[in-house]
């Protein structure tokens, strides 16, 4: 085989990685994008694919594009082998945390990053000084990236895994309240009178503006608060409570390191929340790699250092594991007595 050309069966292997961004994205313009093209280069890849295959691959459907029969069978065969050739490649050297020039990407909301990944960066410099790391912010393409091996981990709450691919508990928290110093309605104590008086600032992610976990658990026991301001990072929550009456429902891990920067108490809610169990989730093609085992045992001491870690850790392989949330010591939504009676009433 001429190496050069990078051809079998008269198909150049470079077009499997256009294949693979065109079958994602559905979209010439950003299939583009990704592949750091111009739309008509992405348009004679597609082109030049369409020859070999003799299908059209993506067909216009309406405004948007769709993959053909053919298209769709391919999907997953060309993104396994994708990744294998990645797996490959990163493992063909040992690994030396000293040397290694590796680039991690992990998906991590602000809160998990502030308690946990802030420690770990400070200990790579130490330990790993040529290793660089990506974070990025949870989204709805978060678990379609790690499909295609785009990113390294996934740290995010238990109940957003995906039952595919290996997990591990990697630490859990309670909530509290925050409100500002001079909130003159809330006393020492946060009553659930006040609880669903006051105005409330919450956090969502996304373009589909999901919410964090403390909303969804109020919305399962029928908890309406009136929320007056969203954002988009727990660690703004403080900045939209201060100078107000309104109440941020957050972290406790989280909302102790604010307390030390901003004019804000902590306080017990009022209407208890299960506490959040924090995983990492990685795909399968990485599990034995020498490199990503070295930064999950990194994740777990910066975890275990800094917030204690995880009470019953395990770790859940694809086809083995037990319903998300088998470990919790969350039994159900617990309902406060005053919504009880409203909604028998």
């Amino acid at each position: 085989m001429n190496v050069q050309s990078m051809r079998f069966n008269r198909l150049d292997l470079n077009l499997l990685i256009g294949l693979d961004v065109l079958l994602t994205e559905c979209s010439i313009t950003r299939a583009a994008r990704r592949l750091c093209l111009s739309q008509s280069a992405a348009s004679g890849i597609l082109a030049r694919l369409r020859e070999y295959f003799n299908d059209e691959l993506l067909v216009q459907s309406g405004r948007n594009m769709a993959p053909t029969p053919l298209a769709l069978s391919l999907m997953q065969p060309v993104r396994d082998i994708l990744m294998k050739i990645k797996q490959t490649v990163e493992t063909a050297v040992e690994f030396r945390p000293e040397a290694t020039t590796r680039h991690f990407r992990v998906v991590a909301s602000d809160f998990v990053s502030s308690v946990v990944l802030t420690h770990l960066t400070a200990q790579l410099n130490h330990v790993a000084p040529f290793v660089t790391m990506e974070i990025l912010q949870p989204n709805e393409r978060s678990m379609s990236q790690l499909e295609r091996g785009e990113i390294d981990i996934l740290l995010m709450p238990e109940r957003y895994l995906s039952r595919s691919y290996p997990s591990e508990v990697l630490f859990s928290d309670d909530f509290n309240c925050i409100v500002w110093n001079d909130n003159a309605d809330v006393g020492e104590r946060l009553t659930e009178t006040d609880y669903r008086r006051l105005g409330h600032v919450a956090t969502s992610f996304g373009s589909h503006q999901q919410f964090a976990f403390d909303e969804w658990f109020y919305k399962s026991i029928g908890l309406n608060r009136r929320i007056e301001v969203v954002c988009s990072s727990f660690n703004m929550l403080p900045q939209f409570v201060i100078g107000t009456q309104r109440i941020a429902t957050l972290q406790r891990q989280l909302a102790l390191q604010l307390a030390r920067y901003y004019p804000i108490r902590v306080l017990e809610t009022p209407v208890s929340v299960p506490r959040i169990i924090e995983c990492m989730q990685w795909h399968q093609s990485n599990h034995n790699d020498p490199a990503h085992i070295w930064l999950r045992s990194m994740l777990r001491r910066a975890a275990q250092a800094n917030t204690g870690g995880a009470e019953d850790t395990y770790c859940a392989m694809p086809g083995t594991q037990e319903p998300i949330g088998a470990d919790s010591s969350w039994t159900g939504p617990i309902m406060p007595e005053s919504l009880k009676g409203a909604l028998a009433s």
